[in-house]
């Protein structure tokens, strides 16, 4: 995390003693004996800009920051034109993860000493460091900021097309964008989402001691056989319960049929291997089914695109039609 630096000082042969002995604790790893020593220099020599900056090294290895930086401070303070305080300072703000501020003291020692491969490095490695934190903060923004009535825009136009007066159809909207968000929270924190078909009962109709707003569907996509029983199921529960309308949730990890997206070419399945999940809406007078991409980005897990299927009826609808919701 730095060396000490080993130039002259100005206080005489004691002082000098002082700052080698420093030097010989600091080669040692022994950085708290090393600050001390520094320490009694610059008492002797308050000036000398090399004592505050090998004390700035020291301090630096110490997890002492803020007394490292106002060491490094000094230092170029006593000598402005001197790289290394530039440097000293750099190495610190790179440590309290200032990496913008670390880059700017990196790139006045590169003009005070243009050959120096270590601030080179140092340079090119902040600026790499610089982009992976604001692309680890966007991601976490994009992670924790979840707008899925935002990405649903144009289908309130279609609803309103559809239903006309927005009291016929608000409930709908924000019964899917709720089911929709909660679906992109659960992927981000665990990579999955339960397969579920949930239900927009009816509050004075439903019999809600019988009739629950969720059912799992976890068997319905393991074979031919499985999917077809679903489906005359969850038709006829949507219809007893009164539900005005439902959306299905389903990871694609755990469809192994139908398999839709196989064979079907990039112009009509845009996402390749990517992993993420199906949300299918069924309403009286509009149906939508999505894919969710899913990509590992900084280490994290986001939801990529919201990829409307709405244009591969014939091919998508289909196949998941576990549901129709009659008026």
């Amino acid at each position: 995390m730095g060396e000490a630096e080993v130039g002259s000082g100005k206080g005489g042969s004691e002082e000098m003693s002082l700052k080698d002995k420093g030097n010989e604790f600091f080669k040692a790893g022994n950085y708290l004996k090393a600050a001390a020593l520094y320490t009694q220099a610059i008492k002797q020599d308050p000036s000398n800009p090399t004592l505050y900056s090998n004390r700035a090294a020291a301090f630096l290895n110490l997890a002492k920051l803020n007394k490292a930086l106002t060491d490094a401070e000094t230092t170029i303070t006593l000598n402005p034109q001197w790289e290394k305080g530039y440097f000293r300072k750099g190495c610190i703000l790179e440590a309290m993860e200032r990496y913008d501020d670390a880059l700017a003291a990196f790139r006045i020692a590169l003009q005070y000493n243009p050959q120096s491969a270590e601030v080179s490095r140092k340079i090119k490695r902040l600026c790499r460091l610089a982009k992976d934190k604001k692309r680890a903060q966007e991601v976490q923004n994009l992670r924790s900021n979840v707008d899925m009535a935002k990405s649903l825009e144009t289908l309130k136009s279609e609803m309103s097309e559809k239903y006309g007066a927005e009291d016929c159809w608000k409930d709908m909207f924000y019964f899917l964008v709720e089911r929709m968000e909660t679906a992109v929270k659960s992927w981000h924190e665990t990579s999955n989402v339960d397969p579920r078909v949930y239900f927009l009962l009816d509050k004075e109709k439903t019999q809600t001691d019988k009739y629950a707003p969720v059912v799992n569907i976890d068997k319905a996509f393991e074979s031919p056989h499985t999917h077809s029983n679903c489906f005359p199921f969850l038709r006829q529960y949507a219809e007893d319960s009164f539900a005005g309308a439902a959306c299905l949730v389903a990871p694609k990890s755990i469809i192994a049929y139908p398999q839709v997206w196989k064979g079907q070419g990039s112009r009509k399945w845009r996402h390749g291997q990517q992993d993420g999940f199906f949300v299918q809406f069924e309403s009286p007078l509009l149906r939508k089914l999505w894919f969710i991409s899913s990509s590992n980005e900084m280490g994290k897990t986001l939801c990529r695109f919201l990829l409307s299927l709405s244009l591969c009826l014939s091919l998508f609808m289909h196949a998941y039609n576990l549901i129709q919701i009659k008026m």
